[in-house]
């Protein structure tokens, strides 16, 4: 990419953030008229290129539709956006999102997360069914509840206690990688893809992310036991009791 091209993206992004702060505001509501790319390119003082490539990403992300010969038009995001509308919604990193916000965010990586233990549990191979376990006991050493009482992965030894490592962004990035074994092993490239959004979603909120890690290690244990032991019932059942346990009530 040249410098130029790198210029015209920067204009464009400025644009495109300005544009979909106000349709997901709601100043712009479904079925309004964009203004002309000529009215926007005054207002925003840049080219016509920058704004049309803004207008590009909008529709990309399902928040307008462009009309060739007829004006672009904003569409009901919640109708057509995708998962990185998520992301879009998101305007103050570092502060706890709108409740509603939070509890979407926790039921649908409850739904895919229950789904995909059970589907990891019963494609997976045995190596990956490992790691599976490995990781859920290592999140429960560094969250600082390593079960003594359950039996260790291959490898590993229970009951061990929580070293120097077991900071909460450790146990965090654990938890994190334990999720993205899980649905590897599941073998659902949509699954890896909202899985993707939702960790990301969570980024933003890093007290909110370590606040969800579980403490209790021996449901941790559960779900690494019932996975490496390929039993699709059991890891699916260990899945929901940890995370529909985080969904904030009604």
């Amino acid at each position: 990419m040249t410098s130029g091209d790198t210029q015209a993206r920067r204009v464009s992004d400025v644009v495109h953030e300005r544009m979909r702060q106000e349709i997901l505001g709601g100043r712009l509501e479904p079925g309004a008229a964009v203004p002309s790319e000529r009215m926007l390119a005054e207002r925003f003082g840049v080219n016509r290129h920058a704004v049309r490539e803004a207008l590009k990403r909008l529709e990309q992300a399902g928040l307008v539709q462009i009309s060739q010969g007829g004006p672009t038009r904003v569409l009901d995001w919640r109708e057509s956006g995708g998962l990185e509308v998520l992301l879009d919604l998101i305007d103050d990193p570092g502060e706890l999102p709108p409740q509603e916000l939070v509890r979407a965010v926790l039921e649908l990586r409850a739904c895919i997360g229950t789904d995909a233990a059970r589907r990891c549990a019963e494609r997976a191979d045995r190596a990956t069914r490992a790691e599976v376990a490995r990781l859920a006991r290592e999140t429960a050493r560094l969250a600082g509840d390593a079960p003594a009482s359950a039996a260790p992965a291959a490898g590993q030894h229970g009951g061990v206690e929580p070293g120097d490592d077991a900071t909460p962004a450790a146990a965090v990035t654990a938890y994190d990688e334990l999720w993205r074994e899980i649905v590897r092993g599941a073998g659902n490239l949509a699954y890896r893809l909202a899985l993707n959004s939702l960790l990301a979603a969570l980024a933003s909120f890093p007290l909110l992310a370590a606040a969800l890690v579980p403490t209790d290690g021996a449901r941790l244990a559960a779900l690494g036991d019932a996975v490496a032991a390929g039993d699709p019932a059991a890891a699916e059942a260990a899945a929901r009791a940890l995370l529909e346990a985080d969904e904030p009530p009604r």
